[in-house]
């Protein structure tokens, strides 16, 4: 979950204001063609011919591919969509996609496919013919593999089908378009690599997913993406089908300050953790504020503005910025914007303030790149931003626990953690994609709540800032999968090992965010437990924000 760090005043109204639009462009997702047996195999030997993934990847992937593999004839349109570096879905003016969606697609811009371009029909029967054709050029007339096949799910005993033993709950599932449960029963397949399984499900999935539908149905064509990638690729190859060009800066800043204002995600995270910083430095006449992830450093505007009013008059303040270059395309230019904003402000607050850039990742940074001096008060900030480091069971170098360390070894008066309240790191892939399937459904509904179904800025905003997200995690593995969300009771062990004890939110913080949620809908909660706060959409917890400070020394 991205966004920039945007202020807004007190006075401004948290309710935006849209232009209509003319039209909601559909999301186009290529049909998968029939299953010729001619097609994968060779009819006049009985050698098969070799069925790769990159072959099948050219066929029937979305995705514009820079693999050494070759380009493959797709269509021009005038908004189709493509991918992001990261993996998000975005429409461009001269992206590449398949034919038109008139040509196969329902006017309710759900996908769907021609008559005849479903791998294997509604028909169960019609289904086990269409196997039995394709056992037969592969092993002969007298193998038995389809009725084994056939058992198999009769007995209970396959792999293949999640919480079912029955072929007809599968069926039952798509008559009904249970959408979610479908999704489940694809992954499934994906996960045990039961290809001809999953290709016919992805396409029956195509005619019930829409970027304009409820929220299971605009998460759905998401999560289809992902699976359509991770089925078609593996390791380096997925990046490479990914990789295209992002928006505009002004139009990516645009949809990342939509999603800043439209849920409450991130300014409760930024309020929570201010408020801790104030908190911790209310004496202090010396602050140096490191954030390992500025973005567009609005975090930062409220807390100089609070520092203007404390009793006493404000401290030294001093912000080490630390970038990604996803914040500097979105500012359209260097840390020095961001520098240049905050000084202004605290100029015109009479704050005396200094802006440290650090224009590098989370994996650079080392001790020297944080300039730190004798008699500052330490704050260190984790906003959304350790979740995209490695951590041990992706690299050696460990830069998530190796950060902690790091921050440890400065003793700093308090460090603050925000990060998504999700289990994305080093679980298996059936498991990871249910867990992003029910995370991402609170999102989806939450945002719906505030912006239209068709609304061309929702639209947007759901490709650019959280598509890209939810096609990562699917799509990805090893070092190329950089979403990589922890539960707070593992980041509590993290940062136990690395020598820090909970540094309890003040009751002044709770009640300010209760008052913030007052302006959005009733089915946000909040919640304090062991010292931490939870902000969730109904029954699921989606954010959780902490505070740490280093434990006292043994000596």
């Amino acid at each position: 979950m991205q966004t920039s760090k945007h202020h807004r005043s007190s006075g401004m109204s948290n309710r935006l204001c849209y232009q209509p639009i003319q039209e909601v462009e559909a999301y186009c997702l290529p049909r998968f063609q029939t299953l010729d047996p001619q097609v994968l195999y060779n009819n006049e030997s009985s050698q098969s011919t070799v069925f790769s993934a990159q072959n099948f990847h050219i066929k029937y992937c979305t995705l514009e591919s820079s693999a050494a593999n070759g380009s493959y004839t797709v269509y021009n349109s005038p908004s189709t969509v493509n991918f992001s570096p990261n993996g998000s879905p975005m429409s461009q003016q001269d992206s590449h996609s398949y034919p038109p969606p008139d040509q196969y697609h329902s006017p309710d811009q759900n996908y769907s496919s021609p008559i005849s371009g479903s791998c294997i029909t509604d028909d169960a029967t019609d289904f086990k013919y269409k196997l039995k054709q394709l056992e037969t050029v592969m092993l002969g007339p007298d193998s038995n593999i389809l009725d084994n096949y056939c058992s198999t799910f009769q007995n209970g005993t396959s792999n293949t089908l999640p919480e079912t033993d029955s072929w007809g709950q599968i069926m039952d599932s798509i008559s009904k378009r249970d959408l979610k449960q479908v999704l489940i029963f694809c992954a499934k397949a994906v996960a045990d690599n039961d290809l001809l399984l999953a290709q016919w499900m992805m396409d029956e999935l195509r005619q019930m997913v829409s970027v304009s539908g409820e929220p299971i149905q605009r998460l759905g064509a998401y999560l289809l993406e992902g699976l359509v990638a991770r089925r078609a690729s593996s390791g380096s190859n997925i990046y490479k089908a990914l990789r295209c060009k992002e928006p505009a800066s002004s139009e990516l800043l645009s949809y990342m300050h939509i999603l800043y204002e439209v849920c409450p995600y991130f300014k409760f995270g930024y309020m929570s953790a201010n408020g801790a910083i104030a908190e911790a430095m209310k004496d202090e006449n010396s602050v140096h504020i490191i954030d390992f992830q500025i973005g567009q450093g609005s975090q930062w505007l409220t807390l100089i503005q609070a520092f203007a009013a404390r009793p006493g008059g404000p401290p030294h303040i001093r912000i080490t910025g630390i970038d990604d270059s996803m914040s500097a395309y979105a500012r359209g230019g260097g840390l020095n914007i961001v520098g240049k904003r905050l000084s202004k402000l605290a100029e015109l607050f009479k704050v005396p303030f200094e802006f440290h850039a650090a224009a590098m990742s989370g994996c650079e940074v080392q001790l020297k790149h944080l300039g730190v001096r004798p008699g500052e008060a330490l704050a260190m900030n984790f906003a959304f931003m350790l979740h995209h480091m490695p951590d041990e069971s992706v690299s050696t170098q460990n830069h998530r626990d190796r950060l902690l360390r790091l921050v440890k070894s400065l003793s700093p008066k308090v460090v603050t953690l925000v990060e998504q309240e999700s289990n994305t790191n080093t679980a298996a892939f059936f498991p990871r994609f249910v867990e992003t399937l029910n995370y991402y459904t609170a999102m989806f509904e939450s945002i719906d709540v505030t912006l239209p179904r068709d609304h061309k800025e929702r639209i947007n905003v759901e490709q650019h800032c959280l598509a890209r997200e939810v096609v990562n995690i699917i799509a990805c593995e090893g070092v190329e999968r950089v979403e990589r969300h922890e539960l707070l009771g593992k980041w509590r062990l993290r940062f136990a090992m690395a020598g820090f004890t909970p540094y309890p939110l003040s009751s002044l913080v709770n009640a300010t965010i209760k008052t913030l949620l007052d302006n959005y809908s009733d089915k946000y909660r909040l919640q304090e437990r062991d010292g931490a706060l939870y902000l969730g959409w109904k029954n699921r917890d989606l954010v959780a924000s902490c505070a740490w400070k280093c434990k006292p020394s043994t000596n």
